[in-house]
């Protein structure tokens, strides 16, 4: 097997290892693609954010960046009308279940919501799809940091840390569909449960989910190595 596979972004020709998914392939070489839950370490990505579509040339319909390989000769577009609908649907599906009181929130001006929105030219509110009401309760209980619920978009990023990284296993994704949330093993506050504060979940936190109480840089990432 070639060292390399040559593939082409927006018609830009790329060298990249075999096996390297598409998505890091594009952000490595400085072509944007949104993206929340991909993690570049894991070997299969669960694509639930839905954000990082693509067209590839000789596949009918559009598919997720975080997903598919790279291949030599591959030809991809990452802005199409049929790429930006889908990734404008589900971007607003998002923030229809995310508290967008910008100015109040922890990671405002660092949250990889807004970078998103500024890059693809969609605005911050409700416009299509109706607020989903919902009353969460702010868990306050660690020393360092707390969790809004209000403002998780549900991306992993933070249970992929708790559990590759700490080696702990405090968090987890709870229920289905509509309900699904992020707690603890019985829903115990943090500071109640297995959770050790060492909070490399509050770093990996792309939004304003998960914050220091005390003020601290912030960083908006989604991209987990």
């Amino acid at each position: 097997m070639s060292e390399y596979v040559t593939v082409k972004i927006d018609g830009q020709e790329i060298k990249a290892k075999p096996g390297e998914k598409l998505l890091w392939v594009a952000l490595d070489n400085d072509i944007y693609i949104p993206h929340l839950c991909g993690i570049r370490s894991e070997e299969r990505s669960n694509a639930s954010c839905r954000l990082c579509f693509v067209e590839i040339e000789g596949i009918p319909r559009p598919v997720t960046s975080c997903t598919k390989t790279v291949e030599d000769g591959m030809v991809v577009i990452t802005r199409s009308e049929r790429v930006d609908r889908l990734v404008k649907t589900a971007f607003e599906l998002i923030l229809s279940d995310h508290n967008l009181k910008c100015r109040e929130c922890p990671a405002n001006r660092n949250c990889v919501l807004q970078v998103i929105a500024k890059k693809r030219k969609i605005k911050l509110r409700h416009d299509r799809f109706k607020p989903i009401a919902r009353e969460y309760e702010l868990d306050d209980s660690p020393a360092g940091f707390a969790f809004d619920r209000s403002r998780c978009v549900l991306c992993g990023q933070c249970i992929w840390a708790d559990r590759e990284e700490a080696k702990v296993g405090a968090i987890g994704f709870t229920k289905r569909g509509i309900n699904r949330v992020v707690t603890t093993f019985k829903d115990l506050p943090l500071a109640e449960s297995i959770c050790t504060q060492c909070m490399l979940c509050v770093e990996a936190c792309p939004v304003g989910a998960l914050f220091y109480k005390k003020k601290e840089p912030h960083t908006a990432t989604a991209d987990k190595s």
